[in-house]
């Protein structure tokens, strides 16, 4: 059975011929339009699958026509077009749910790869979802985790990131996404997956800053036997792992730049040659990558290839880090407190309210994955009931202390007396409760407030110190 015709929407007719003239050789019917009224008019007719638009028409904004397309025909894959100096409108078009962007002039390899792919896409979407209207987030109000994604968390910050996903998800833009460590990029681009059409192929991920520079070139394409000392068989590399689903390249731009020149020109004709081999071999891969780096950063150091960033840099989404998404954090904390009690077979009854209040003053600097060790760590190491500052790690507590001395007021009228010299004599007739607090308050002071070199100095063990001063701050 044919496929469907592709609308070819371009209003430059040396152009138009030259773009029809290639597809028409490879086999593909070819509607052409010179306008986006001609266009509009040929989709209600012929209603094709894949429609290759240029976003500058005479008598409308291309990027106006796809939006009206898709609300029209939400299976429509639309590749636009656009010259290099308008990439930022074809990122536009990509959040707005166009499938992939060639940038003019592009070759006819380029073309016809990317109009292949939108037709595989297409014939791999259900029926179901290909007819079903456009998801419509609300304007306001937290949305709902796309399926999957794993994410906790209902601040406005993540409401955003989770209508990106869903927005972008169907295409097959590329997504970049930028955070610190232990925000959850793997987990944002595995959302992106599950999201997809491509959701029952492969998700594969790479760190691309945990493997020597000299393997990353094998590890993502591929080697031979007896290519290099080692190769003792054929090996298939992550991208011809992920052909069908989506390739996760992790710290992106850890990679080498003569490996980045091959992942440009992988991106660009969708092939692969393995370390050793002599014939390249076609694959339809996602590209989803990630780095806790500043990319544009990397870019102007010369680390990192600026013709690739542009062809990787299409859809940004940025996860922020948790000190920036309010009460996400309890609810993080709760989940996992829930989660990891069940594993150990123990019956946690939530957070005691100044843990909740430690918990939102905490700069997190570990972010997520940070929270998660420290839950961990309680449901590990105590046997239930409500969870206490007394349960937490000592490293977290110090954290919390050399918080609030960082915070302690610098004017010398506004800072506390420090605790006088203790002798003998002023300690005789006191209480034993009130010397040991004394004692203990003059050796923090003697050491900064560092609360475990004073337990070093005092024989004790730094938990215990911590449940004193706790003790006293709640008299």
């Amino acid at each position: 059975m044919a496929s469907p015709p592709i609308l070819l929407i371009e209003d430059t007719p040396s152009l138009q011929l030259l773009y029809r003239a290639a597809l028409t050789k490879a086999g593909y019917a070819v509607l052409t339009a010179g306008s986006a009224a001609e266009g509009l008019e040929l989709l209600l007719e012929a209603t094709p699958q894949v429609i290759l638009l240029d976003l500058v028409l005479p008598d409308r904004d291309g990027l106006d026509l796809m939006r009206e397309m898709l609300q029209l025909h939400p299976g429509l894959h639309v590749v636009v077009m656009t010259a290099h100096g308008s990439i930022n409108k074809a990122v536009e078009a990509m959040r707005a749910g166009a499938h992939e962007f060639l940038v003019k002039p592009f070759d006819e390899v380029r073309l016809l790869n990317v109009v292949a792919d939108a037709y595989k896409t297409a014939a791999a979407t259900p029926r179901d979802t290909a007819t079903a209207p456009l998801i419509v987030l609300p304007a306001a109000g937290p949305a709902p985790a796309p399926i999957g994604s794993g994410f906790i968390g209902s601040s406005q910050a993540m409401a955003a990131i989770h209508a990106t996903i869903v927005s972008v998800a169907r295409s097959m833009a590329t997504v970049f996404i930028t955070g610190e460590s232990g925000t959850g990029k793997e987990l944002c681009a595995l959302a992106v997956h599950s999201n997809s059409p491509r959701a029952n192929g492969p998700f594969i991920a790479l760190n691309c800053g945990a493997i020597p520079q000299d393997l990353l070139e094998s590890e993502v394409f591929g080697h031979m036997k007896g290519s290099f000392t080692g190769a003792i068989s054929d090996k298939p590399g992550a991208a011809t792992a992920a052909d069908g689903g989506t390739l996760f390249l992790d710290e992106v731009c850890e990679m080498a730049p003569a490996l980045q020149t091959k992942l440009l020109r992988f991106l660009q004709t969708s092939t692969v040659v393995p370390v050793g081999a002599t014939r390249p071999k076609k694959v339809n891969v996602r590209i989803v990558c990630a780095t806790n780096r500043d990319p544009m950063e990397a870019v102007r150091r010369g680390l990192f290839r600026e013709d690739l960033f542009y062809r990787l840099f299409v859809v940004p989404i940025h996860m922020p880090p948790l000190r920036e998404r309010g009460d996400d954090v309890i609810e993080i904390a709760e989940t996992a407190l829930a989660r990891f009690a069940q594993e150990e077979g123990k019956q946690f009854d939530g957070l005691s309210p100044e843990v909740r209040a430690l918990f939102r003053r905490m700069p997190w600097p570990g972010n997520v994955r940070q929270v998660l060790n420290v839950i961990r760590n309680v449901a590990v190491l105590n046997e239930g009931g409500v969870l206490t500052s007394a349960m937490l790690p000592a490293s977290l507590l110090q954290q919390a202390q050399d918080l609030l001395i960082a915070h302690r007021p610098s004017h010398p009228s506004e800072r506390p007396s420090q605790p006088e010299p203790l002798g003998l004599d002023s300690l005789l007739g006191r209480p034993l409760a009130e010397i040991e607090r004394l004692v203990i308050e003059a050796t923090l002071a003697q050491h900064n407030g560092s609360v475990p070199k004073a337990a070093r100095v005092l024989e004790l063990s730094p938990s215990t110190l911590y449940r004193k001063i706790e003790a006293w701050a709640q008299r």
